[in-house]
């Protein structure tokens, strides 16, 4: 039996009774562990070796796991479960840090997304950030709270407030909420969570029967033109969206570029589908009016605007999963240029005029890019006088998107 304790301190009977016990060192010297059977955890995969060792030696030997918190919330019980069977487990679980981290601020957390970034890629918790109101980060070394505050720092726009939370439950704890800015320039110590809010007051207004992420909002996605302000129709029609967006496969952790937005609604449907968007416009009053359609559909808190021209707005960006590039002009084959440079998994491309394709094209290729596409047209249900219908057609457009073949690999240290 392998008891997986995460209360703050275990029974000395759980002790005395244990052949083997792991922990972090700080845990193993609180419990008073005998240096013979103490076990201080480092690399996990060695810390397992010795368990299985142990009982294959003596299959009655009791095996004590000192965690913190709730060990099975991204914790130790998902690789002891995988290594010896969850029926081998008697696990007792403490108050989480992040349960710990909420009740600091007296307000409930089953509206957060929590995210790890032990041993993973720290964009996505980074991206997940800039696209939720309420978000826990478990931390990591090289993914803290200075990081966490420099990345937000990189993408203009919504407001967000930092709360990071030092050894919840310990002796040293601490609670402390600042701005990015001032996170980003502190030197940290080891913290167990940073809580990122959109909201100054952060609780949801309604009671939920979901936790965390709720996944696409009600309404579908492609939405009507009417769904969205515009000038003179300049925004892509809904069929085309509906085929663009497909393409894209924005989702949560990752961020989407929307060059030449317009009426911003591709960064918008992204913003709903759980993306972070970045949306980039150079006319001030279409500026104006992507900010007012993500208020309109609730993701102003994930939609960052930028006032500029591609490709030269770009080149401070976060690195983006996906670019949507809308509309066209001299300076095209620069800006596919400058999109494929950046993104990690694919290009789409919306075009009206046809001299356009072979340039964009080969702009995807000559960048090491897959490259298709396809020309729509849709036919719209139209009224006529006598209660009949007619089919009115609409302007063809051609849409080119490419692949990344394989997503260039993750740089240790580096977030963007």
């Amino acid at each position: 039996m392998i008891t997986v304790l995460g209360e703050a301190q275990p029974a000395s009977g759980l002790v005395a009774d244990a052949a083997l016990v792991l922990g972090a060192r700080r845990h193993l010297d609180a419990a008073g562990v005998p240096a013979d059977r103490a076990l201080a955890l480092g690399p996990l995969a060695p810390a397992l070796d010795a368990v299985a060792a142990l009982c294959e030696k003596d299959p009655d030997a009791r095996v004590l796991v000192l965690a913190s918190g709730d060990p099975g919330f991204f914790g130790i019980v998902r690789a002891l479960a995988e290594r010896f069977g969850a029926a081998a487990l008697d696990v007792r679980p403490g108050v989480s840090s992040i349960a710990r981290a909420f009740a600091r601020l007296g307000v409930p957390w089953d509206d957060a997304v929590v995210v790890s970034a032990h041993g993973r890629d720290p964009r996505r918790a980074l991206n997940i950030c800039r696209a939720q109101r309420k978000v826990a980060v478990l931390t990591a070394p090289g993914a803290g709270p200075a990081e966490i505050g420099a990345a937000l720092l990189a993408m203009p726009g919504p407001h967000r407030r930092l709360v990071v939370a030092a050894d919840l439950g310990g002796p040293a704890e601490s609670v402390t909420a600042l701005s990015p800015a001032e996170a980003a320039a502190r030197d940290w110590p080891a913290v167990n969570v940073v809580l990122c809010l959109a909201d100054e007051t952060p609780v949801a207004d309604a009671m939920r029967a979901v936790a965390g992420y709720q996944g696409p909002p009600e309404g579908g996605w492609a939405l009507p033109e009417e769904a969205f302000a515009h000038r003179d129709a300049m925004l892509t029609k809904a069929e085309v969206r509906a085929f663009a967006l497909a393409r894209l496969g924005p989702r949560l952790g990752e961020l989407v570029w929307d060059v030449g937005a317009g009426s911003g609604s591709v960064a918008v449907e992204c913003a709903r589908l759980g993306a972070a968007a970045v949306a980039v416009e150079r006319a001030a009053d279409g500026v104006d009016r992507i900010r007012a359609n993500a208020a309109a559909h609730g993701v102003a808190h994930a939609v960052a605007v930028v006032h500029g021209s591609a490709p030269d707005a770009l080149a401070g960006l976060p690195e983006p999963d996906a670019v949507f590039v809308g509309g066209g002009g001299a300076d095209l084959p620069a800006v596919v240029a400058a999109a494929t440079a950046r993104a990690r998994r694919t290009v789409v491309v919306t075009l009206a005029a046809l001299d356009r394709v072979p340039t964009v094209r080969r702009t995807l290729l000559d960048a090491g890019f897959t490259a298709d596409g396809v020309q729509l047209q849709a036919n719209r249900l139209a009224p006529l006088p006598g209660e009949v219908t007619r089919l009115a057609a609409a302007n063809p457009v051609f849409v080119l998107w490419g692949t990344r073949p394989s997503p260039p690999p993750h740089r240790t240290g580096v977030l963007t």
